[in-house]
């Protein structure tokens, strides 16, 4: 007879390192709906989940690709992109009667003053109630991209040959489209 131990594998998201399920148990148990962030470098995407037990089920969701339908013409890799892409969700869940959330980073780093924190700042001006402490949310300054004006107005030719003129507008950008948004 064999004495060796019996083994249990892991679940394969977490050999994946794509899920944490300690911290999604601790999400789960509030019965709350979740704020689901999810960024690269040219896109974020952030979704309003409710737990289902025969799977999730995404209630809303936007992500920055759907600005350019609004009239973004910049990056939508930066801060008042994920600003923008709040709003759009927030709209998006109090149209579908959610009216409050609770943040899902999921295995993303947190960074004070980060884009996934200029999202949420975004639901939460758009009438969402999502608690959090508000000391980690950028500066207006960065909300409304005068950090990226002011740049590429001292920036050389080559670093934006061809969205200089765009990253120069911006500020009016973001009034713009916040206007539309917020409208809906």
């Amino acid at each position: 007879m064999s004495k060796k131990k019996l083994s249990c594998l892991p679940f394969r998201r977490k050999l994946q390192k794509r899920t944490n399920y300690k911290k999604r148990r601790q999400l789960l148990l509030s019965n709350t709906p979740r704020l689901v962030i999810r960024k690269s470098l040219k896109n974020i995407i952030a979704q309003i989940v409710i737990y289902n037990p025969g799977g999730d089920k995404v209630v809303a969701g936007a992500q920055a690709k759907e600005l350019r339908k609004l009239g973004w013409q910049a990056s939508t890799g930066n801060i008042p992109s994920s600003y923008l892409v709040g709003l759009l969700l927030g709209k998006k869940a109090i149209g579908n009667k959610i009216n409050e959330a609770i943040l899902d980073l999921g295995l993303h780093a947190s960074a004070k003053g980060g884009r996934l924190y200029a999202l949420v700042k975004g639901v939460i001006d758009s009438g969402l109630n999502v608690k959090i402490d508000e000391k980690v949310f950028p500066s207006e300054d960065r909300l409304n991209g005068q950090h990226i004006s002011s740049y590429a107005d001292k920036a050389t030719n080559n670093q934006f040959s061809k969205t200089k003129e765009h990253a120069k507008n911006i500020p009016q950008q973001i009034e713009a489209i916040k206007k539309k948004i917020l409208e809906r």
